[in-house]
């Protein structure tokens, strides 16, 4: 088996469209890593300094919507003198397929990772198929 090579993304800065955001600052693209099984799909979402308050995940038709908001880390008095993080919120958008059993979604935010559990529906879930003789 030949080995990919894999590289690290920085982080991204979405151009931002219209209706994307109406706040100042960046709108950056989280980092994701998608697994499956036989029974769900797992998106994890790196959203660093985003709690979960300030999260909001929509779906609507088969697009659903991630974002996360991080509000300035400064004082209302205080002024940046020097920066290497910028702030800003997060937006990614997927299209997700009728398999996944919409009603049955979960997510959780825990240390700025957010995991998203799409379970599959009954009819896209691998089944076995008993053979009879005679």
């Amino acid at each position: 088996m030949a080995a990919k090579e894999i590289q690290l993304q920085e982080k991204k800065e979405v151009e931002k469209g219209a209706g994307e955001s109406t706040r100042p600052g960046f709108l950056f693209v989280p980092a994701v890593d998608i697994f499956e099984n036989e029974n769900e799909i797992t998106v994890l979402a790196d959203m660093p300094g985003v709690d979960g308050k300030s999260v909001d995940i929509d779906l609507r038709e088969n697009t659903l919507t991630i974002q996360g908001r991080i509000d300035r880390q400064e004082g209302e008095k205080e002024a940046s003198v020097y920066r290497e993080f910028n702030w800003g919120d997060y937006y990614r958008q997927f299209t997700i397929s009728d398999m996944i059993d919409r009603n049955k979604i979960t997510a959780k935010m825990d240390q700025g990772v957010l995991r998203l559990t799409l379970p599959k529906a009954e009819k896209a879930k691998p089944q076995k198929i008993m053979v009879t003789t005679g």
